[in-house]
């Protein structure tokens, strides 16, 4: 009697209360009989808090609740049917399907990139106090002297040519308050600022999708580089994509941000490229040719910083890109021939070339180099990068000698070459210009830019920032992928 009364029947353990059926596996399973409760009334069922065996043992069959239509076949578009279920929420709504027949799609895709390498300070003035040197160190009458005085509290110290307007202020860095990455609010301030442009006629909403191509490697994996779809895009009568790549308001967001916006309309060409041209000297390689040349030479002196200088310029748009170059050349006669050979070892690589170009050789893209430089060491790197085509200037060495004369042979591969050669290289393999890209930081890339389906001014000039189609700052080449729609997961497939 005891005994029998101290071993009380343990019940068996119940894996949920919750479930609508005896069996675990049959409850968990991601694919479900479509046998239901007779009844059953259509997809959009909504099902919240149902318990198990009322659905089981119920002879009525469900009634929908108030506000839910029965699902007739096709989606309301005021009212899309939705599935709440175990969990899943979904809306049957349409603004990422195919067209309707006899329309077309509208949708633009902007590409946000975090420039985390290149991170801006705010704006907040330093008081004479903190901006002066030496910790506590004064100047007499205890103020801080002139020269401790930061650049930007006043830009003169007269009366009479004090500017009647502050000028013009820098927008404060919102990343430093939201996050140093493509936060929420950044994408929301996006969507606000793209809703302000008028829409396509006909058109009422603007729906948005997102997708994150790159992620950092703390904890919380922030998003640096997402791509967002836009159905429709701003109407292109209102304003050409040319003119809105250039917009105040794009610029003060990318300020604001710390991004780059990449804006491209969602076509098929977009996503599949067939050729990609690369300007080599700051583009391919993150040096000058032509000064590495200079630099070897030490009589006179000041002969490397002539050389740079007109680059500079050159690249700025300031000079004819022809006549400088020519004017360079000039300056390296008498240097031996075989020093193009001694510069191999010194040409430094672009971080991400290397991965991007076996992405694309794996994708059956052909590359092309179109270089301003010097065709000894430009055909060299494109053997050495698996590069298909390369073109560049031919110097004349003199036979006798076996040193440049300074003179240079043929046409000079400037602006309107370049064009010329990425025209030929297309129209050689087939390829149809809406399906070339073409990349470069200078002046005299934007002819070749111009005329590509897509031109990328990769850590560029100013004046090249703003006519490319898009630019990227950061530090790897293999940013280019993202532009295509390519997330991490992908390119490590690609690059591997």
């Amino acid at each position: 009697m005891s005994d029998k009364s101290n071993t009380a029947r343990v019940q068996r353990p119940s894996l949920s209360s919750n479930m609508r059926s005896s069996s675990y596996l049959q409850e968990h399973q991601q694919y479900r009989s479509p046998t239901k409760p007779e009844g059953h009334y259509g997809i959009d069922t909504v099902v919240e808090d149902m318990n198990a065996t009322s659905i089981a043992t119920s002879p009525t069959p469900i009634v929908p609740p108030k506000g839910v239509a029965r699902f007739k076949g096709i989606p309301s578009p005021e009212h899309p049917p939705t599935i709440v279920e175990s969990g899943l929420s979904h809306e049957l709504s349409h603004p990422n399907c195919t067209p309707a027949p006899g329309t077309r799609s509208d949708k633009l895709v902007a590409t946000l990139y975090y420039k985390s390498s290149a991170p801006r300070i705010s704006n907040a003035i330093p008081s004479p106090q903190q901006a002066s040197s030496p910790a506590g160190s004064q100047s007499p009458k205890g103020r801080a002297s002139e020269s401790e005085i930061p650049g930007n509290m006043a830009p003169t110290s007269s009366l009479d040519t004090f500017p009647l307007e502050p000028p013009t202020a820098e927008p404060e860095p919102l990343d430093h308050l939201y996050g140093s990455y493509i936060s929420p609010m950044c994408i929301t301030s996006f969507l606000h600022l793209m809703s302000s442009f008028p829409l396509p006629p006909g058109a009422s909403d603007l729906n948005s999708a997102h997708r994150c191509l790159k992620l950092d490697q703390t904890p919380d994996h922030h998003p640096l580089v997402v791509e967002l779809t836009l159905s429709p895009g701003p109407s292109l009568d209102y304003l050409p994509l040319a003119d809105l790549r250039k917009h105040e308001l794009i610029y003060r967001f990318e300020r604001e941000w710390n991004v780059d916006v990449a804006l491209r309309s969602d076509t098929l060409f977009r996503r599949y490229p067939r050729l990609v041209v690369f300007d080599m000297d700051s583009t391919l390689i993150t040096q000058e040719v032509i000064d590495l040349l200079a630099a070897t030479i030490k009589d006179p002196p000041d002969l490397a910083a002539r050389v740079a200088d007109i680059t500079h310029r050159a690249m700025l748009g300031e000079l004819e890109f022809d006549s400088a170059f020519r004017e360079r050349v000039k300056l390296l006669t008498g240097l031996p021939g075989t020093l193009f050979n001694d510069l191999r070892p010194v040409l430094d690589v672009t971080n991400g070339v290397r991965p991007l170009l076996r992405a694309l050789k794996r994708l059956g893209v052909k590359t092309a180099v179109l270089s301003g430089g010097f065709l000894p060491l430009t055909s060299w790197l494109a053997g050495e990068l698996g590069i298909d085509y390369a073109h560049a200037n031919e110097v004349v060495i003199d036979e006798a000698t076996g040193r440049l004369t300074g003179e240079v042979k043929g046409r000079i591969v400037g602006a309107e070459r370049k064009r010329e050669l990425l025209m030929e290289i297309a129209a050689k393999e087939g390829i149809p210009l809406d399906q070339v890209v073409a990349v470069g930081d200078g002046a005299n890339d934007l002819l070749m830019m111009g005329v590509a389906g897509l031109g990328v001014a990769w850590n560029a000039k100013p004046r090249v920032q703003m006519e490319a189609s898009a630019r990227l700052n950061g530090d790897s080449l293999l940013d280019l992928l993202y532009l295509f729609g390519f997330n991490d997961e992908e390119i490590a497939q690609l690059t591997q």
